[in-house]
């Protein structure tokens, strides 16, 4: 047995282990998030060589959140280069929750990272076009890139982020204050919460993540998403960034870059193996899922994942 049927055994014993837990809640400052079945659990996994494992609900769908940022960040760098798009958003974490607004109130009045909303805002605001459907082909074409197949938008939970957007709504109106972002708020804003509201499922995300494995080729069709440079940047923020308030902790217990969003879905990367996803709508309070995280620490700790050991084993 190799070392990735090894790591399929150990995600099917994980499945069953954490299948019966109803430990978290549903994302309710969200209302439409709030309707997610609690019951629902996905695992999957795609090696940088295209094979795909995946048990659970694998094929029911969900909308990306902000697992949507370190994707729509590496569009700005493919489209602007890093010197722009550093101008705009730093590469720093932050210790605070992710929709905190108290960073920009500070020194260069730039978002600390691409991962927080402040950030992902100001990157949305980069994706240039004649007009919001332009700008969000753009995004949705990126993600096709990355899946290998169209993608649509929950326009119910996108109209339930719209209603409820008055921190978002204000943190983009301190972000054009300090000439961060220069487009119409409302459609910069629009397009972040169509962004957050893509539908996609357990398997998509591990091949996206596995897209970053890879080096930005993806693994399945083969082509390139974007340059292994940009890659790089993306999994570093990841790393250090991607899990928030809790990225110290998780460094600590699974050591893999990794990104969360409030709908439930999880991903994580194992540069040069494989990515992985966890789907279950069961978060805790800083946003993460609960089955997700139980997974990936148990699977890290099994596998010696973290990218500071020695390799898969």
């Amino acid at each position: 047995m190799n070392n990735i049927e090894q790591i399929e055994k150990t995600l099917t014993e994980l499945y069953q282990k954490y299948l019966p837990s109803s430990e978290g809640h549903t994302a309710s400052y969200i209302p439409e998030l709030a309707k997610a079945d609690p019951k629902k659990f996905a695992i999957a996994a795609v090696t940088v060589d295209g094979k795909s494992f995946s048990i659970g609900d694998k094929e029911y769908l969900f909308t990306l959140q902000s697992v949507s940022k370190p994707f729509v960040y590496g569009l700005a760098l493919e489209t602007h280069g890093r010197e722009l798009v550093l101008s705009k958003v730093g590469v720093e974490p932050t210790g605070d929750a992710f929709n905190s607004i108290i960073e920009l109130e500070r020194q260069s009045h730039r978002p600390y990272n691409p991962m927080i909303n402040s950030g992902a805002i100001a990157i949305s605001s980069l994706i240039k076009g004649p007009n919001l459907n332009n700008r969000l082909q753009q995004i949705l074409n990126l993600f096709q890139s990355y899946s290998g197949h169209a993608h649509s938008i929950d326009e119910n939970v996108f109209n339930s982020e719209k209603k409820t957007a008055h921190r978002n709504r204000a943190i983009a109106n301190l972000l054009l204050h300090f000439d961060i972002i220069d487009h119409d708020i409302e459609e910069t804003l629009d397009l972040y919460f169509k962004q957050c509201s893509i539908l996609t499922d357990t398997v998509d995300l591990a091949t996206m993540a596995a897209t970053l494995a890879n080096g930005g080729i993806q693994p399945v069709h083969l082509n390139r998403v974007l340059s292994a440079d940009h890659a790089r940047d993306i999994l570093s923020l990841m790393f250090t960034c991607g899990m928030y308030d809790t990225a110290g902790e998780w460094a600590y217990t699974v050591g893999l870059p990794a990104k969360s969003g409030v709908s439930g879905g999880l991903i994580a990367v194992v540069p040069g193996v494989m990515g992985i996803a966890v789907y279950s709508p069961l978060i805790n309070d800083h946003g993460h899922s609960v089955r997700a995280l139980n997974v990936f620490r148990d699977l890290a700790k099994i596998h010696n994942l973290s990218v500071f050991s020695s390799g898969v084993r």
